[in-house]
Order: C-alpha cells, then structure tokens, then sequence
C-alpha cells in the first residue's frame, strides 16, 4: 500500500465527532487495557491477548526470519513465541507505562530471540554454527544483526509489517460492512482508490464500470474515506493504553509506510 497518492486518504485527519465523546467510546473496552488491567487472569483479557497476537502474527514473522537460517525454522520459532506469549508468563514483560501492544511486542521478540540464541549457544558449546547472531546490543533490548546494510532494520521492518496489516485489518473490516450492506460487487473497484494504489481507469470510467453517476461516486467514496479512517482508528485504538497515543499511531503509521 502506497501513502503518496493524491487521492490517498488522510489519516490522521481530526474526527467530526468531539474528542472526548469518541475517546470514551473507544477506550471503554480496548483489547490492550483489558489485557493490561488484569494481566490476561480473565478469560475476556485472555481473549482480547489472543485477538491481538493474531493481528502481529506476520510482523513478528518476518522479524524472527531476519535472524534465523530458513523459512521452516522461522515459521517454528514464530508459532514458539506466541505459545510463549499467550502463556500466563509471557505476560510478565508488560510494562503499562509503555501502553502500546507494539512496543511489547517489538521488545518480547527482542528477548525471545536472545533467549533462542543463548539455547543455542549452550547447546553447540565447543563448535559447530549457532541458530541465531545477535550483537550485543543492551539487557533490555538486544538488537538483530543485520549483514546487509542496504536493508532496513528489523525495528524498521516490523513497524512496516505492523503498519500494513493494520491497514489491510480496516479495508477487510470496511468490505465485510460493505458485503453487508449489499454493496460488495463494489468494494473490489473502489478499493483502490481508498489505499493510494495507482489508478489505471478515470473517476469518470470507474463511475460507469460500477453503474453510478460521477457525482453519486465521489459521495460514495467520500463517505468510504472516512470510514476507512475511522476503522484504522478503531484498530489502533485496540492496541494502546491511553487515547493520547492513538493520535500518534496513526501520524506513526503514515511515517512508516512513506519510508518505502
């Protein structure tokens, strides 16, 4: 997904309804908050947890791939460390000053690596190639070495991963709505033009191929900006412990993906 395109939708645009008004709707019941309210002890938090790691499967994966031999090692490792996660344990690196599901994420993976890669070491003592190599990097966040220097960091690349599944989580939100809605042979076309991919057909074309005016189109997809936006929000909004921080993940996330 493209950022750049003229047509791209604005994401961090100010929502119509008042702050405070959206702010205690949304933060009644975010995911992050049950689970760091309690820990993960209820089986509510327990669930909202599993919701959450299922949303950061491909972003962890594709870090763990940066720092292990092959892909089937990886995918082993990746499914290891959320058995790891959603363990009642795992639950004991949350730090809610923090108060971003990222920023656990991102620090965990940090840690389990370095715990795989000292397993490793203490299994091949004495010679013989290790699974992993990590740099020293500090107690807290070990960081993954990285050969090629041309290639983005692997904090870099898991905050992209993070940033686009989090966009195609709204877009698939936003069609199942549309499907719903009885509008679902649509949403394929006018998706593109929610996400800034580049447009091989006119407003005008694409106004005739879905059977509707030019100017019934652009209310249409007006009003499907929007509530993509406001969908993206609600993802994000699931994934941090204050509505401050909202705000910022999305200016974030639009940072992320400009870098590519």
């Amino acid at each position: 997904m493209k950022t750049n395109s003229p047509h791209q939708t604005d994401l961090t645009a100010r929502p119509t309804t008042p702050a405070s008004s959206q702010s205690r709707g949304i933060f009644v019941t975010t995911q992050w908050t049950q689970v760091l309210a309690t820990r993960g002890d209820s089986p509510e938090a327990r669930q909202a947890l599993s919701d959450l790691c299922a949303a950061y499967y491909t972003p962890v994966s594709v870090m763990i791939r940066r720092a292990v031999p092959s892909e089937e090692v990886a995918r082993d490792l990746t499914q290891e460390f959320f058995a790891r996660l959603l363990s009642r344990a795992g639950l004991g690196q949350v730090d809610q000053e923090r108060g971003r599901f990222r920023f656990f994420v991102l620090g965990a993976v940090k840690h389990f690596l370095a715990d795989v890669h000292d397993e490793q070491c203490c299994l091949k003592r004495g010679g013989g190639r290790v699974l992993l190599s990590l740099d020293t990097g500090t107690d807290s966040s070990p960081g993954v070495e990285v050969a090629d220097t041309t290639t983005p960091s692997p904090d870099l690349e898991f905050d992209r991963e993070w940033a686009v599944t989090l966009l195609a989580r709204a877009l698939d939100r936003l069609g199942r709505e549309q499907t719903e809605a009885g509008k679902g042979e649509q949403f394929p076309a006018l998706k593109p033009w929610l996400t800034g991919d580049k447009q091989e057909v006119s407003l005008a074309v694409l106004a005739a191929e879905v059977g509707m005016s030019e100017g019934a189109l652009r209310v249409a997809l007006h009003r499907l900006r929007k509530r993509f936006r406001e969908l993206v929000r609600a993802e994000i909004a699931g994934t941090v412990g204050d509505s401050a921080h909202v705000r910022e993940e999305m200016s974030y996330l639009l940072e992320v993906l400009s870098r590519g």
